[in-house]
């Protein structure tokens, strides 16, 4: 399974340039938390961040907030004007169970890569913060098993 999250709202430029998570934003992943708790297999080995305080924020309190012993990983190429195709390469090789906490547009675009594939253009699968998408990989490919709306 490949899990894709978007984080959870944050300040803004103004209050802290380093765009923590906000209050809002915390209560975001702890009700994504109680919704995950309740799906049987949410447990990736590993969940990769950007470099940002928020994604990295986000990841953090997934891992606490479900007392999961993933890992915490902190990937290159997840910032919002990064190239999604070579994450997107390497996750679709992946046999673990992976998650990726990361930002818009980055995200749909890279969710649409390991759905659709590298040729298909235009499609964009958009997430709203602390918005959660579950992918699977079948004999056709992968496939959207569940997604979790920013509660």
């Amino acid at each position: 399974m490949i899990y894709l999250m978007r984080h959870a709202d944050a300040v803004s430029d103004e209050v802290n340039p380093e765009r923590p998570l906000s209050g809002r934003g915390c209560d975001q992943v702890a009700r994504v938390c109680k919704v995950l708790e309740k799906k049987t297999g949410f447990n990736p080995v590993e969940i990769w961040h950007s470099p940002l305080a928020r994604s990295r924020e986000t990841a953090a309190l997934l891992v606490e907030g479900l007392g999961l012993a993933s890992t915490l990983v902190l990937k290159d190429g997840l910032t919002p004007d990064d190239d999604p195709a070579p994450v997107a390469a390497v996750l679709v090789a992946e046999t673990r169970d992976i998650a990726v906490v990361g930002h818009e547009p980055h995200l749909g675009v890279l969710a649409s890569l390991i759905a659709r594939g590298p040729g298909q253009k235009g499609v964009f699968y958009p997430f709203s913060k602390a918005g959660l998408l579950c992918l699977s990989r079948g004999e056709q490919g992968w496939t959207s098993e569940w997604i979790v709306r920013s509660p």
